[in-house]
């Protein structure tokens, strides 16, 4: 989900601006560092294994089908597995409000006046110990299918990430499947005050909620007749909306089918917790855990903490934690660190998109990755739709240096366009220097979204929404990845050879970065560089170099779709006397497709140059022989 402007949030990121530490010891010569980079393969769970072509605006799940758990078979977990990634990530795995009838399951119905499409919001959570019965052959058995799942994907070498949620939940919050001793959120709150530390949300007291006003046609449904689609649902006093808003009815473009959680946080902003001193900052996760040992925190902490060691429990290895940043950083202090404590190698990612945040996110609030959404993301994005410079990529890229290794990079994901949309690039083949650049540029994750390996461009009329991003919100079949998937035998038999050729592109380069030594080593970008002493290299064209001291690899991409070049590269002097290369010709060996050598020309003078002869939207990944 994208943040909204409130008041509340702007409270939270004041105080966090405020407490903001320097840079410690998050550099990619922390000891944290990881050996290997990582490859995150995000698939929309109810949507992965779904053969249904029909794709009718607001089909029932009869009529459109749905995937299941059962559908990641051994078969599609190794091709997953093959393509180069080391954690997959379920996306909707737990149960979230529905408009689809489980009462035969003993579930009780979703209101369609409060569930975004009819499949509903991932990010509506319904009931945070128990996962969705869309997912099961039998839903009565929904849990075991999922361990099952996990199980089946740890034989197959892939780390297991799902969703939490904290900053809300459904409005219509059902635990069924709760552990002794866990009440649902809000069984306990005193709904006479707006605010009590102990309460789990905040209260419009002496109103009731009111479904927001439709606008511009909009109806629950697209209009079907439904006996709860009746612009009523019963909560009074009202409680303040997933976003911030605190009016009892809320706006239709506010996140109102979920409410706040309250994390001890007064309504003008104030902490009702110990805070965290900055001292802590520079220390380990270890350390945190401690200081929170013997501390009293509002009651939300201790659920949201036992919710995600629940899920450790079952054999999850790690999480993505949803707008991280509209909750405190303590919070992440705590809840990170009792993670830790239980599986020291958890992966945890966090949405946080404001940057004077992460620093504050990572060094304070334990989290291991942060989106790198406003600074790479979106330049990358402008550069693919030639709407700016490659050399803000450069720019971009140092002002994380300090913390390059916790910004995970992603060109796709649930909520962004695809790219081969036309509202993004229209063409999947734009994506491919942007992502050599993505991958390869810092020792962070690479993630990439279910389909976008094969150019799906998102273009479903769903229901809820517009398309250019696949729906998260209604059942819908995906019908460039439903080529791969083959009727389930998920071997690509229905792709088109250039569809065949962007996967294999992806399969190599994901490979070449969870091998590559020199993706864990140093980088420099050699772009401004060769602007200033290279004739006929231009902004369109990207290059850098990364290296340690077992692999030295040059990197060049063009993203101009239409226009090749051909140019000397060079490399500065110093950048050879750290290399501590010897004067002549050195072979370079590409690996994306190990079919292309070049020579790297080092003159007594101490010049070093490679002829680059580029075509459009080439990218060379050449590797210096020993």
């Amino acid at each position: 989900m994208k943040t909204f402007i409130t008041l509340f949030i702007g409270l939270i990121t004041i105080m966090a601006c405020n407490n903001q530490p320097s840079p410690t010891d998050t550099s990619k010569k922390t000891s944290a560092q990881k050996e290997q980079k990582m490859v995150v393969y995000q698939v929309f769970t109810r949507l992965f294994g779904n053969t249904n072509t029909t794709n009718k605006p607001w089909g029932t799940l009869e009529e459109n089908g749905v995937g299941k758990f059962e559908d990641f078979n051994n078969k599609a977990l190794k091709e997953i597995k093959d393509l180069g990634v080391t954690h997959i990530w379920y996306t909707g795995v737990l149960h979230h409000a529905t408009v689809t009838d489980y009462t035969q399951y003993g579930i009780s119905n979703d209101d369609p006046d409060v569930v975004k499409g009819r499949a509903g919001s991932p990010y509506a959570v319904k009931d945070y110990y128990q996962v969705n019965p869309d997912l099961a052959v039998d839903p009565s058995k929904r849990l075991e299918e999922f361990e099952a799942l996990i199980e089946r994907s740890h034989t197959h070498g892939l780390k297991v990430i799902i969703d939490i949620i904290p900053n809300h939940i459904a409005r219509h919050y059902e635990g069924k499947n709760n552990p002794p001793n866990v009440n649902d959120f809000g069984a306990n709150d005193d709904t006479s005050v707006v605010y009590q530390a102990e309460n789990n949300f905040y209260y419009i007291v002496g109103k009731p909620f009111e479904v927001p006003q439709w606008e511009n046609g909009y109806l629950p449904l697209g209009g079907e007749k439904h006996p709860l689609a009746d612009h009523q649902f019963e909560e009074n006093p009202a409680k303040w909306t997933g976003n911030g808003s605190r009016s009892a009815q809320p706006s239709m473009h506010d996140w109102y089918e979920t409410v706040k959680i309250n994390y001890g946080i007064t309504p003008q902003g104030e902490k009702d917790f110990v805070e965290l001193p900055k001292s802590y900052a520079k220390k380990s996760v270890e350390a945190h855990y401690q200081f929170w040992k013997d501390k009293e925190v509002p009651n939300s902490w201790i659920k949201f903490r036992d919710i995600a060691l629940f899920w450790i429990d079952k054999g999850v290895d790690g999480f993505r934690f949803d707008m991280a940043e509209m909750v405190p950083v303590e919070f992440w202090s705590y809840l990170n660190s009792a993670i830790k404590a239980k599986n020291k190698e958890a992966f945890l990612l966090a949405e946080v998109y404001n940057p004077h945040l992460y620093r504050d996110y990572i060094q304070q609030g334990k989290m291991d990755y942060l989106y790198d959404k406003v600074g790479l993301y979106d330049t990358i994005k402008r550069v693919m739709q030639n709407q700016t410079k490659t050399k803000q990529i450069a720019s971009i890229q140092d002002k994380v240096e300090d913390i390059e290794h916790h910004m995970l990079h992603f060109l796709e994901n649930h909520d962004e366009q695809r790219i081969a949309s036309p509202q993004f690039a229209g063409n999947a083949l734009i994506g491919k220097p942007a992502m050599v650049v993505s991958a390869t540029i810092s020792t962070s994750p690479t993630l990439i979204y279910f389909g976008q390996e094969v150019g799906e461009p998102g273009a479903e009329n769903a229901g809820f929404g517009k398309p250019s991003r696949t729906s998260i919100f209604d059942y819908i079949g995906v019908p460039q990845h439903q080529k791969w998937v083959n009727n389930k035998l998920f071997d690509g038999g229905q792709l088109s050879a250039s569809q065949k050729e962007l996967r294999d592109f992806y399969k190599r380069l994901l490979n070449f970065t969870i091998q590559s030594d020199a993706l864990m080593g140093e980088y420099q970008e050699i772009h401004q560089y060769n602007l200033n002493h290279t004739s006929g290299y231009n902004n369109r064209v990207f290059s850098f170099v990364r290296w340690n001291t077992k692999e030295k690899v040059i990197i060049v991409t063009n993203f101009d779709n239409a226009n090749g070049y051909r140019f000397k590269l060079k490399l500065p002097k110093t950048l050879i006397d750290t290399w501590q290369i010897k004067n002549g010709k050195h072979v370079l060996e590409d690996q994306l497709y190990h079919q292309y050598q070049n020579h790297l020309d080092i003159t007594e003078q101490g010049d070093a140059y490679l002829d680059i002869d580029i075509k459009p939207l080439e990218s060379f990944i050449l590797k210096l022989s020993n």
